[in-house]
């Protein structure tokens, strides 16, 4: 069946050293990446942005490839056609707060800072809508058995992926937001089978993707092993965009 869409992740994955669509991890100059863009765009197929990103960065970066749909703040929010959906359950804004006021309120951003060797991923933390942002280091599990001991429900810290320092980084959301929950949504709008869809990744959140579509592409990069007990993964040869680019053209033979 024809490929018709490709969801992908941002940082660590389209994009190069810097953030940039042009460069590979090492810093060097690459077209790669804007030619999958190119071949999606002869094609017919659709490019969905999933990323932890705030939504005015996604929505920029979908603007400057020409895209219609994104996917904001690890799957908090998706916008089709200028059109927001929020996942954020019984944290959606409530008496002019928004989903972030209202986590912080829940005391679980302060309790992670303290239980954990986390601090806020500056300066990214700052003017986000829904999610908390952290970079450091904290077992997910324990993190998860915290929240539950101290009464905090419908809230969950997933792992986005590495930093350029080393660390890692993590966001603190709603139990009902997430990467695939949004493709799914996307998916269902448009009609597109998961067949017909492919998505391409770098963290554990975004492998949560892959039963969602035909295949899943987890670009060289990403931490070796992570997509071991998954059976429609490939790990691209290539990293960061060439390996978006590698996902690209063998879906579309």
């Amino acid at each position: 069946m024809a490929l018709r869409c490709v969801y992908t992740d941002l940082d660590g994955t389209l994009l190069g050293a810097g953030g940039s669509l042009l460069r590979d991890g090492d810093g060097s100059f690459s077209l790669l990446p804007a030619r999958a863009l190119e071949a999606c765009h002869r094609a017919g197929v659709e490019v969905v942005i999933k990323s932890g990103r705030r939504k005015a960065q996604v929505m920029e970066d979908a603007r400057l490839m020409g895209q219609t749909a994104y996917i904001f703040e690890v799957g908090s929010g998706l916008v089709m056609e200028e059109e927001e959906t929020l996942l954020t359950g019984y944290f959606g804004p409530t008496d002019g707060r928004s989903p972030h006021e209202l986590i912080a309120a829940s005391g679980a951003p302060a309790l992670l800072l303290e239980a954990f060797d986390l601090e806020h991923h500056s300066p990214w933390h700052l003017d986000r809508f829904v999610s908390h942002l952290f970079t450091g280091r904290a077992d997910l599990a324990e993190a998860a058995a915290l929240l539950e001991r101290e009464g905090i429900r419908g809230l969950r810290l997933i792992d986005n992926g590495a930093t350029s320092g080393g660390g890692r980084t993590y966001h603190l959301i709603p139990a009902t937001a997430s990467k695939a929950a949004a493709v799914r949504m996307h998916m269902r709008a448009r009609g597109y089978a998961p067949e017909e869809c492919i998505a391409v990744g770098d963290s554990v959140e975004d492998l949560g993707v892959a039963p969602v579509v035909g295949r899943f592409f987890v670009v060289a990069n990403a931490t070796p092993g992570i997509e071991s007990s998954i059976a429609n993964v490939t790990r691209t040869e290539a990293g960061y965009g060439d390996g978006f680019y590698e996902a690209v053209v063998q879906s579309l033979v």
